[in-house]
Parts: structure tokens; C-alpha cells; sequence
């Protein structure tokens, strides 16, 4: 399904230029999810009042604060901003070093895509942190992509650091899409799947959270420490089944599933969550308008793909070429913007380096060979796999251009080595750590005949 959103095109396009347009798209796309301004823009501080969205929160004392995921830092410091300083303690767990500490916060570096000893200590300092109080007690969590591996602790402390490494490697190398991966996640772990809220429990929580799944699933940023989890042990074990994934697992967790022992996580309705709040500050739709925006500025003929994109990258480029094709006829000689959101999954098939939005970017350019069309991927993140890359940018050149320096795209592919594919042609996107993460952007341009 295709919605529109069309603006006249005030200057054409050049084909010349087109992985510039693309990237230019991208750029400004960033730009307009920006974290900061997204919290000085939803949330305000007023009387001793904190507004956020049609919430109404009077803080009669200040507030602990725990930050968990790939944009904590930076929300950490703008709710300092906006609350005046006036945070009683806080906890941040981030995969990046925080450029300027707050004086009152414990910051922990965190690992990601797999855990670390940060990630278990600062899991410890925040459940300190929040235990033991009071009613009139407040507690802000300010929750982001990537908190699953940022933020981790074990339920049973006979599953070691190296045992949950290998427990989330044997996931995010699989085809599970991200919410089916964080169902396994939440039933072994001492804070996902709402136990970071029990502990809270009786204080007041206000979650104010970015997020990088699908529109209609919350409780999965992050694996949900803060929210009733509506997934079920039973569903687990069937995830682990169909999968053959329980041999890929570490003795001590393996052994929760073949005994069928996994503890049940917390579920909508548990009073426990009665004086919990939530507030979603940004999400993949936000990027995907901020993109449209960007390209009909740019005098494309814009629309967005809605369809459900978060499976196998081949047959999701194959959906989108179908859509650019349809976007192409009914603009017939003006260029066009086809922006699409989500995430692809991507089974790791090789030793290479990549992820899935080079993997997605390389399949594309094969589709795209000798035509003027130009196709972009990248995570918001600004990274994406195992590469230090955000994604990459082909077009109808693309292949020729490997082929002439003997590079095969088809085993590239098969090695999962995607990075060294566009490093080799210079057509990464490397912007760094954006402090942020509403999942994937996806640009496709043609520029007709």
C-alpha cells in the first residue's frame, strides 16, 4: 500500500547527482529527529510540573532519572536542561562516553550489539537507584534503541557475562526479527520485560521513550523494563523450537528452555503498573515524514512505502522496486522518491563485515544495474551490523564499477561483507554515533529514462 504526499517539483533533479540527493535526503532527515530538539519541542517544565504530551506530572520532589540505550546521554542532559537541574540522582547507561557529565548521574558505557561488564553494572546501579522509595516518589526513564544489550543483567546469576554475549549472538545472527528477539530476552533478564518497574514499585514512572520497533509495540524498546510485557513464556519456547536455536545457546541458559523453567515477566493489568506513564518522544515515522519532507524540497515527486517491512532484505527489495516502478508510471517523466521504513532482517551467511542495510543496498544495486536509479539504507543509529558504517549508498553504476575493479557482488553478499563491497567503491555513509535510533530509512530515486 502506497500513501501520498506529492509536492510540485520546483527544479528537476539530476541523475549526475544522485547519490549526493540521496545522501542529502538522509542528512536532513537526521536533522529533523534530533533528539534535543524533539524534547525541547514535546516536553515542558512549568510551576513545578512536568508536561509531557497531554501528560501532567507534578514533581513535589525532584526526580531520579535512569537513561538506558543509544540516545541516553544526550536525553539525559536536555530533561536536565528542562527540569532546571533539578534531578535528584541519575543512572546513564549509553554505548558511547558521555561528552559532559551531570554531576548528580553514575554514567556506564555499555556494550552493543552484544553486552558488557558495563552493561550489567550499570543494570545494578539503576535498580539501586529506584528501589526502596515512596509513593510521592518520581522515577523518569528515558529508554532508547539498543537498551537490550546497554542495558542487561541475568536473572540467574549462574549465567555468566560470556553466556549472555553468546545468548544474543545466537539471536541477532538468526533471521528473528528484532520483537521476537526481545521476547527471549525479557523472560531471562532481571530488568526487561517490566522488572525494572517492579522494582520501582511503589514511585510514580514516567517513561519517556524513542523507538526503534514497529508503531505497535512499545513494550519492546528495549526489551520494555518499564512496561507490562504482553509476550508469554509459551511463546518463547516456540520461538527456540521453530528456530533450532536452543543448540546455539550456552549451557545455563539452554537448560531454562529444555526443562521449560523460564520465569513469567509482569502482564498488563498487574496493579504494580498502575502509576506507570509513557510518552513516545520519536519513532520510525517521524524519520520516514522527516525524509518525504526533504525530497519533495528537493523537487521530487514524493511518496512513502507503508507496506510491512520488516522481513528477509531480498524479498523487501524486490517489494520496493515493485512500488518504484508503480511511483514511476504515475509521475511518468518527472523524477520520484520512494522512502520506506523499518527493518530488514538479515541472517548472517558469512565471516564478513557488514549489516543488513549494505547487505539490502548491495542485493538493490543488482536490481538497479544500468538504470537511472539510486538507492540508499541506513540506520539512524549510524550504525549498522558489525561495520563502524551507517549504511550505503548504489546506483545503476554501482555494479559496473565492481566489476571493473574485480569485485563480485553476489560474494560479497554470501560472505555477509557488505562494508568492504561500498568501502571499496567509497559509497559508505559514515556519520558516526547519532545519539538517536527510530530504526531504518530506506531512499529510492529514479530519475526516468
Amino acid at each position: 500500500m502506497i500513501s501520498t504526499a506529492q509536492s510540485a517539483a520546483k527544479s528537476k533533479p539530476d541523475y549526475s547527482q544522485g547519490k549526493q540527493l540521496a545522501q542529502q535526503i538522509f542528512h536532513e532527515t537526521l536533522a529533523a529527529i534530533d533528539v534535543g530538539h524533539a524534547m525541547q519541542a514535546k516536553l515542558k517544565f512549568e510551576d513545578g510540573v512536568l508536561l509531557a504530551g497531554e501528560g501532567v506530572y507534578p514533581l513535589t520532589r525532584p526526580p531520579r532519572v535512569v537513561a538506558f540505550g543509544k540516545a541516553a546521554n544526550r536525553m539525559a542532559a536536555v530533561l536536565d536542561e528542562i527540569l532546571a537541574g533539578g534531578i535528584e540522582a541519575g543512572v546513564s547507561v549509553s554505548p558511547a562516553a558521555a561528552p559532559r557529565k551531570l554531576a548528580n548521574f553514575q554514567y556506564f558505557v555499555g556494550g552493543h550489539p552484544f553486552p558488557n561488564t558495563a552493561s550489567l553494572e550499570g543494570a545494578r546501579a539503576a535498580i539501586n537507584l529506584v528501589s526502596h522509595l515512596r509513593r510521592e516518589d518520581t522515577v523518569i526513564f528515558l529508554v532508547s534503541g539498543g537498551g537490550s544489550a546497554i542495558l542487561a543483567l541475568p536473572m540467574d546469576a549462574a549465567v555468566t557475562l560470556a553466556d549472555l554475549i553468546e545468548f544474543n549472538r545466537a539471536m541477532v545472527t538468526s533471521h528473528l526479527p528484532i520483537e521476537q528477539i526481545n521476547v527471549l530476552r525479557k523472560h531471562l533478564s532481571a530488568v526487561k520485560g517490566g522488572r525494572l518497574a517492579e522494582c520501582a514499585y511503589p514511585a510514580r514512572q514516567v517513561t519517556i521513550f524513542i523507538s526503534d520497533v514497529p508503531d505497535d509495540l512499545p513494550s519492546m524498546v528495549a526489551s520494555g523494563p518499564t512496561m507490562p510485557d504482553e509476550s508469554t513464556t509459551e511463546q518463547a519456547y516456540e520461538l527456540v523450537e521453530q528456530n533450532n536455536l536452543i543448540q546455539k545457546f550456552p549451557a545455563s541458559i539452554r537448560a531454562y528452555f529444555e526443562h521449560r523453567e523460564l520465569p513469567e515477566t509482569p502482564k498488563p493489568g498487574d496493579p504494580r503498573f498502575a502509576n506507570s506513564h509513557y510518552f513516545p518522544l520519536l519513532s520510525n515515522r517521524d524519520a520516514v515524514e522527516a525524509a518525504l519532507t526533504a525530497a519533495q524540497k528537493l523537487g521530487f515527486a514524493a511518496e512513502k512505502d507503508t507496506g510491512p517491512w520488516d522481513a528477509g532484505y531480498q524479498e523487501v527489495v524486490n517489494s520496493n522496486v515493485a512500488g518504484l516502478d508503480k511511483l514511476s508510471k504515475k509521475f511518468k517523466g518527472q523524477p520520484v522518491c520512494l522512502v520506506v521504513g523499518g527493518e530488514v532482517t538479515c541472517p548472517v551467511t558469512g565471516p564478513g563485515v557488514g549489516g543488513r542495510n549494505q547487505s539490502y543496498a548491495l542485493f538493490a544495486a543488482l536490481r538497479v544495474g544500468g538504470r537511472r536509479r539510486v538507492v540508499l539504507s541506513a540506520g539512524t543509529d549510524g550504525r549498522d551490523g558489525n561495520s563502524p558504517t551507517s549504511g550505503a549508498v548504489a546506483d545503476g553504476q554501482t555494479v559496473s564499477r565492481a566489476h571493473g575493479r574485480g569485485l563480485d557482488p553476489a560474494a560479497y553478499l554470501a560472505a555477509s561483507d557488505s562494508y568492504s563491497f561500498f568501502r571499496t567503491l567509497g559509497d559508505t555513509l559514515d556519520i558516526g554515533f547519532t545519539d538517536n535510533n527510530v530504526r531504518d530509512v530506506r531512499i529510492w530515486l529514479d530519475f526516468g529514462s
